[in-house]
């Protein structure tokens, strides 16, 4: 077996038992639940919970550009791009070429703030099943905990 140079020979095989206790492992799995019991609350109103939250944004906002709603959202811009594609395609936000040619701005149309007008009521009621499980105070330190994490992660 040739080993790459940045390879050596292992003389002991390391616990990988120990990353199941890595912090991206377990939020990507959070992620994936708490994702599912929105996208599962707010399927009746055509939307994921990721559009929700671009919508809301969005709408937040104002008309905003790219670069800040990839920001707001701590997204990438090709990633954002492709949610705004969905978006726009659906007919719930227009993306238009900014003041400066190299940007673009997003906005809420009217029927994206429908759907959001619609969508809202089932958010709440998701929002209100975590919150009656984890307890009102859980809830709030979890949210001080991810915004903390965030922070931390982002201040390379």
């Amino acid at each position: 077996m040739t080993l790459l140079p940045s390879q050596t020979a292992p003389e002991f095989e390391p616990d990988y038992r120990l990353c199941m206790d890595c912090t991206g492992f377990n939020l990507r799995k959070a992620m994936r639940a708490v994702g599912q019991h929105y996208d599962d609350a707010l399927r009746p109103a055509g939307i994921r919970g990721t559009q929700f939250s671009l919508l809301v944004a969005a709408k937040m906002a104002g008309p905003v550009t790219v670069g800040r709603l990839a920001e707001m959202a701590v997204m990438d811009r090709t990633t954002l791009t492709r949610n705004l594609n969905v978006l726009e395609k659906q007919g719930l936000v227009v993306v238009t070429v900014g003041t400066d040619r190299r940007t673009r701005r997003v906005a809420i149309t009217e029927e994206g703030l429908a759907v959001l007008r619609q969508a809202y009521p089932l958010w709440k009621q998701a929002q209100a099943r975590l919150m009656a499980k984890l307890g009102p105070e859980r809830l709030q330190a979890l949210m001080d905990n991810m915004a903390a994490l965030v922070e931390a992660a982002l201040a390379r």
